[in-house]
Formats: structure tokens, C-alpha cells, sequence
């Protein structure tokens, strides 16, 4: 078995560290508040340079074809859509309110007042073209269609010029603003002040909380502090990152929530252990260098392992995904640096102050103060449920298996316009348009057509596409410079299952010319062969490195694997749940959002990714301190219940906090962050309350002393480069176990 070990204060593997973070408090603190004041001013605007797309692959078939149809064809990717309502015109002769002739001069005057705005190409309407699809069924509404192209930014400046002059009424008509490019802008404008609804939810809630933890309202800020340098830090390093390619603004949420979730995990995790070492007689230098060997490195750990977890997302082309990446990583870094930094700058400072103004002394009545996070009952909750690990094994993973069934059942789908709440402008614009219109505009199958060929050769593939099912009729060719393209309508939904069939048909039907395909369907059917072809990679960059990381900090092979398939196991109910309430419209009315039947692609591989992240940062918590006593006692089961008897009120108290951040972002009202935060508060309380409490220490129980196992190579390999809390001695030493055998010592199978 291992020795007890009982460094000198300062002593073992990183001391320069704690001596650089803490030699200079007040400069640290001093160079922090300039370095954060910077990045106030470096992350300012940082939103208004966001896009809100990002869900198509660049390489795609369906990218390059929508490119080249905007160069050739404008009028065939129409963007902005006017909703022209005539319902009060009067008419003659039976005529529909649209063919009225005051309705009839009035949309010509506005199609050719926006065909002569700058920046807007492509015009074309019900009344220049008399397409079918751009008058509603009963003849009360109809469309005038545009593009406005270029980068999303500058196109959504030229939208925000125009729309006051066309929205509103004209005359006999009334006209609304839809379409993609509208849906995007109204979509990022309500994702900014949700957000900030969001923080000014989380923040009060979280200081409450923390309150509540520590007892001390001076230990309860220092969390706070941490996460708004860290959420600050990383606008300014996404405002910098847009310089040289898009990011999601959707990945503000990320931020905000991973800045304040982590950066009060980690400074829960530093402050609880400094507070540990005071109680145990250390004075402030010693707590603070006694934290950062040991409680420093497991954050040090933790924030690797999360990164790792979301820099897997960089493997995707999409930009939506690749954003978390960013921001995640950015996060992540910012407030492991801050915790490891700021808060023992700060901790030297304050000293014994850490534990001032008590606030929960009131509700004590002269009881004596209580350690969050310390107390008795998880050890004997541990025990309990060590004693019983085969039932609570069997029965907690039959449970989590049980509630991520539906899961198999998934739809994918892409984000559309129902994304945003019912009464959004633009979204009852396309409400009109889906509901009223025998075809959507802008949302069909567009076929380009590269090559030449003779009106006849372009007549037989259009009868030909024609007859495909699940084809409602197909229009063109519009033909320009040695190119055409066709137009064809699906039945059904524009993204639904007989759209995504009939691309696929489209693009392996003979032609006499090269074709490419787009549109809504076809850029989901991309999306999803980009995610299928890449998420192996994803997987496999997410497992590997994390094997690697927690046998380092372990120094075993089986736990590692536990790890990786434990916290897999804990995101069960989360998809679980995610199709239940999401795709199948459970508690769609309780919780504000519309239902399209299916999830949009890249969102399970998002959640996927931020939850097993954070899962692995409660379980790198419970397991250093796990290792560290079997490190000192090499009693396998004490040192289960003892790792949850000191990190499980912690890891709770943790889970809970982030899970309110969850929530407050979940409280958004557009649909796909609503599912974000929700469902990974859903992952996050689950892990914590069921894996951490029940199965990792019943299966740690059911695989004993072989839980440390490790080949020799591997063995000396962690021998020399592994990493662990052991390194410090420890504050609570376990009485009769201070002298151990040789023998004992030989018959464990890792070091100290």
C-alpha cells in the first residue's frame, strides 16, 4: 500500500506555481482588473458581429449550388419575402382581392421601388411572373420576392435600411417582412435580449445559492468574480475571432452559461478546499499553496477534460458547431486561468475574512456552523449503497437506459422559422406562407443545371423530375449564360422525409447536362452526411483523451473506462427527454415553443458534447479526492465513501447552481436554446444526484481493489509523469493507518 505522505508546506511538484500567484496579490488583482477592463472594450458589439446560420456544410453539394445560383440567378434564392395582404381590396367580376386593380399597381410600384434599392437584386412578384405559388389559395394574399446578397452581416444592415419603408400599409394593401434572411435577423435580435434576461436571472439566483453553500457572502462572490472574468474574457476573444471567420450567436449562450457554471465549480472546489486547510490549523500561505497542489490540479484536470470535450466539435464543418468550439474552449480556459490565479491572489488577501459575514448564522438559532458540502451522511449514504451495489447497479442503469429510449425514435430535421415564438413578425409571415400558399415560396428543390442543352434536352428532364414521387409539379427552365435551373415542389413538409427522398433522387437522375441540387431539403441531407462521416472522429478525439487525462490522474485502465462509460450512461435522460418534449411536442404548451416533429442535426451532437464535458468535471472532482485516500490508507471501500463524504455535497451544490444557469438560458424563447439549456440542466442534475451518488460507487464496489489496476508499463509510465492530489499531506489523517507494512505497501498496485 501507499505511504502517508506529509510534504513540507510549499514542497512537490508545482511550487514555482503557487509561490508566481501569490508572492504579488494586489498586482495580480491590479493587472486582472486592467486585462478584464480591456476586454470589455475588445468584446464590445461583439453580438452585432454574429451570424445566426451556420447549420450547412461549406463543402456541400448543396453550398456550391446555392453559391452559384446566387451569382447567376439571383431571383432563385430569394431571401426577403413581402407579404402583400389585399383582403379589403374591392374587386369586379369574381376577380381575387390580388387582381384587384388598385392592388395590382400599388404591388408593382412597391416591386419596382425595391428593385431599385442598393444592395437588393433579384425582384420578382405574384404580379410580374404569375407564378401560382406566390398567391395564397384564397387569392387574399400574394408575394413579392428579392435578394439582398452578400456576407450575413452586411445583408441583415441592408434589411434593417429597408424594412421600415415597406412594412406597414400602402394604400389598399398591407405588407409584412419575411423570409430566410428576416427569420435570421428577428432571430438574433430575440437570442441578445433573452440572453440578457437570462444573466439577469442567473446571477442574483446563483449569489443566493452560493450563500446558501458557503454561508459566508465574501466566499460567495469570489465565484461570481471568477465566471464574469471569464465570460468577459471570452467575448473579447470571440470578438476577435470574427475577424477571421463566422461564429454563431448562438454561442453566447454557451458562454454565459460555461462561464458562470464552471468558474463557480472551480472556485466552489478551490475556496472549499482552502476553507478545509484553515480549519485544519494551515495558515493562509500554506492553505493557499496546500489548494492549488492539490485541489488546483484537479481543476487543472477538469477544465482539460471539458475542453477537450467541446474542441471535438472543431472536427464539423458547420460554423454553428465549430462556434461552441470556440467559445467553449475559450471559457473553459479563461476560468480554469482565473481560478488558479485571481482567486488565490484574492484568498491570500482575505486570509481568515474568507469566512466573514455569515448570513446563515440567523437560521442556525446558536447551532454550530456546519461545512457545506461536509457532513457525515454521504459517507453513509456511500456505504449504503456499497453494501446493496449489485441491485443499486442494475437498477440505476435499467433506469437511465429506460429513460433514453425514446431516443430511439429521433427525427432530424433543420431550424426554420418556428424556432422563434408564435407572435415574432417574421414567423407569422411564414406561418401565412405555410399554411395559405400552394407552395412555399423559397422553400422548394432547386436544381441548377451547368452545361449546354437544347430546349428539348431541358423539356425532357423536366417531365422527367416531373413524374418522380413525391414530386408536386416542376417549374423552369430559367436559363442564363449556358446554365439553368429548375424549381420543384415536394409534398408534404419542405425539410419532411419525402423532400429529403426526392433530393436524393433528383441528384442520381440522368441528365444530359451536370446538375447539382439545393435548397432546405438538400442542405439538411448534407448536414447530416457531414455529422454521420465526422462524428466517429468527434467520438473517438472525445474518448481517447479521455482515457488518457483520467489515467493520469488515476493511474489506473479500468477506471478510466468506468468514467467515459458512466458519464455516456448519465446523458441517457437527457435525449431521452429531448425527443419526448421536443420532437413529439410533450409539454410544448407549458414550456412556450412549437413543435416540427423532428430535432434539428447538429443540436444532439452540441448537447452531447457539453454535457459528457461538464459529467467529467464532477467526476474528476469525486475521483481525486477518491484517490488521494487510497493513496494514504489503501482501504478501497474508505476511500469511496470518503470521496463522497468530501465532494458530494460539493458536487450537488455545484450541479444545482449550473443547472439554475441552465434553466435561466433554457427560459429563452427560441426553441433550440431552450432544448440546450434544458436539457443539459436535465444532464447535469442527473449525473450528479444518480451517477455520482449511486452507480459510480456501487460499481467501484462491485469491481474492488481491481478498480486500480494497471499493467506495469503503464504502471511506471504514471509513475513519472501521472498527476494527483496525494502530493500534499493529508488534513484529516485516518487514525491506526499512519505505519504501514512492506508487505501491504508491495501488495498495492499503484504508487502514492
Amino acid at each position: 500500500m501507499s505511504e502517508v505522505k506529509k510534504s513540507a508546506p510549499g514542497s512537490g511538484r508545482g511550487g514555482g506555481w503557487t509561490r508566481f500567484v501569490t508572492a504579488r496579490p494586489r498586482l495580480t488583482l491590479l493587472m486582472a482588473l486592467v486585462l478584464t477592463a480591456l476586454a470589455v472594450l475588445a468584446g464590445g458589439g461583439v453580438a452585432d458581429r454574429m451570424g445566426s446560420g451556420g447549420w450547412e456544410d461549406p463543402s456541400a453539394e448543396s453550398t456550391y449550388a446555392t453559391k452559384a445560383l446566387e451569382r447567376q440567378f439571383p431571383g432563385s434564392q430569394p431571401n426577403v419575402l413581402l407579404l402583400v395582404d389585399a383582403g379589403g381590396a374591392r374587386t369586379t367580376g369574381g376577380a381575387a382581392p390580388v387582381d384587384a386593380h388598385a392592388v395590382v399597381a400599388e404591388a408593382r410600384k412597391l416591386a419596382e421601388r425595391l428593385d431599385a434599392e442598393p444592395g437588393v437584386e433579384g425582384v420578382g412578384s405574384y404580379w410580374s411572373t404569375g407564378s401560382p405559388a406566390l398567391r395564397s389559395e384564397d387569392g387574399r394574399q400574394a408575394v413579392i420576392a428579392a435578394r439582398i446578397p452578400g456576407e450575413e452581416k452586411d445583408a441583415a444592415a441592408v434589411l434593417d435600411r429597408i424594412a421600415p419603408t415597406y412594412r406597414g400599409t400602402h394604400g389598399p394593401v398591407e405588407v409584412s417582412l419575411g423570409g430566410g434572411l428576416a427569420v435570421r435577423h428577428e432571430m438574433q435580435t430575440v437570442i441578445q435580449e433573452d440572453l440578457l434576461r437570462a444573466e439577469l436571472i442567473a446571477l442574483p439566483v446563483t449569489l443566493v445559492l452560493l450563500v446558501m453553500v458557503f454561508g459566508s457572502a465574501v466566499a460567495a462572490l469570489l465565484p461570481l468574480g471568477v465566471g464574469i472574468v471569464a465570460i468577459l474574457g471570452t467575448n473579447a476573444v470571440l470578438r476577435g475571432i470574427t475577424e477571421f471567420t463566422d461564429v454563431s450567436v448562438f454561442a453566447q449562450n454557451l458562454t454565459t452559461a460555461l462561464g458562470l457554471g464552471l468558474a463557480i465549480d472551480y472556485a466552489l472546489f478551490v475556496v472549499r478546499r482552502y476553507r478545509e486547510e484553515l480549519a485544519a490549523g494551515a495558515d493562509t500561505h500554506t492553505a493557499v499553496r496546500t489548494t492549488l497542489r492539490t485541489a488546483g490540479r484537479t481543476v487543472l484536470f477538469s477544465a482539460l477534460t471539458v475542453a477537450v470535450s467541446l474542441a471535438a466539435m472543431l472536427v464539423f464543418p458547420q460554423y454553428f458547431l465549430r462556434s461552441f468550439a470556440y467559445a467553449g474552449i475559450a471559457v473553459v480556459l479563461l476560468a480554469a486561468t482565473a481560478a488558479l490565479t485571481l482567486l488565490p491572489a484574492a484568498l491570500v488577501l482575505l486570509g481568515d475574512r474568507v469566512n466573514a459575514l455569515d448570513l446563515r448564522r440567523l437560521l442556525r438559532r446558536g447551532r454550530p456552523p456546519k461545512e457545506a458540502g461536509d457532513g457525515a451522511g454521504w459517507g453513509r449514504a456511500a456505504a449504503l449503497v456499497m453494501r446493496r451495489a449489485p441491485v443499486f447497479a442494475v437498477v440505476t442503469t435499467a433506469g437511465l437506459v429506460l429513460l433514453g429510449l425514446p431516443f430511439l425514435g429521433v427525427k432530424f430535421g433543420t431550424a426554420d422559422d418556428r424556432q422563434l415564438p408564435a407572435t415574432a413578425s417574421s414567423r407569422v409571415v411564414q406561418d401565412e406562407l405555410r399554411d395559405g400558399f400552394p407552395g412555399n415560396p423559397g422553400g422548394g428543390i432547386t436544381v441548377l443545371a451547368e452545361g449546354a442543352a437544347t430546349p428539348a434536352q431541358y423539356a425532357d428532364y423536366r417531365e422527367r423530375i416531373s413524374a418522380l414521387d413525391g414530386v408536386v409539379r416542376a417549374e423552369g427552365p430559367v436559363t442564363a449564360g449556358g446554365a439553368a435551373y429548375f424549381t420543384v415542389v415536394p409534398d408534404g413538409e419542405t425539410v419532411g422525409a419525402d423532400a429529403q427522398r426526392v433530393v436524393g433522387e433528383l441528384r442520381t437522375a440522368e441528365a444530359p447536362f451536370a446538375t447539382s441540387v439545393t435548397g432546405p431539403a438538400a442542405v439538411l441531407v448534407d448536414s447530416k452526411d457531414a455529422i454521420a462521416e465526422r462524428l466517429p472522429w468527434a467520438a473517438g478525439i472525445i474518448v481517447l483523451v479521455t482515457l488518457l487525462l483520467v489515467f493520469l490522474l488515476t493511474g489506473s485502465v479500468v477506471v478510466p473506462v468506468q468514467a467515459v462509460l458512466l458519464n455516456a450512461l448519465s446523458l441517457t435522460a437527457m435525449f431521452g427527454a429531448v425527443v419526448w418534449v421536443f420532437q413529439e411536442g410533450h409539454l410544448a404548451g407549458f414550456l412556450g415553443f412549437t413543435s416540427t416533429g423532428d430535432i434539428e442535426t447538429t443540436l444532439p451532437v452540441l448537447m452531447f458534447c457539453v454535457a459528457f464535458g461538464l459529467s467529467m468535471d464532477y467526476g474528476v472532482f469525486l475521483l481525486s479526492r477518491i484517490k488521494e485516500e487510497y493513496d494514504a490508507t489503501g482501504d478501497h471501500e474508505r476511500s469511496v465513501r470518503f470521496g463522497l463524504r468530501h465532494t458530494g455535497g460539493l458536487i450537488t451544490a455545484a450541479a444545482v447552481i449550473l443547472a439554475v444557469v441552465m434553466v435561466a438560458i433554457g427560459t429563452s424563447r427560441v426553441t433550440n436554446t431552450k432544448m440546450l439549456g434544458l436539457g443539459v440542466a436535465l444532464a447535469v442534475l442527473m449525473d450528479a444526484m444518480v451517477v455520482r451518488s449511486l452507480l459510480v460507487p456501487s460499481v467501484m464496489k462491485l469491481t474492488g481493489r481491481l478498480t486500480w489496476w494497471a499493467p506495469g508499463p503503464l504502471r511506471r509510465f504514471h509513475d513519472r509523469f501521472g498527476i494527483s492530489e496525494s502530493d500534499s499531506y493529508n488534513p484529516e489523517p485516518t487514525p491506526g493507518v499512519e505505519e504501514v507494512s512492506e508487505k501491504r505497501r508491495e501488495a498495492t498496485p499503484v504508487r502514492s
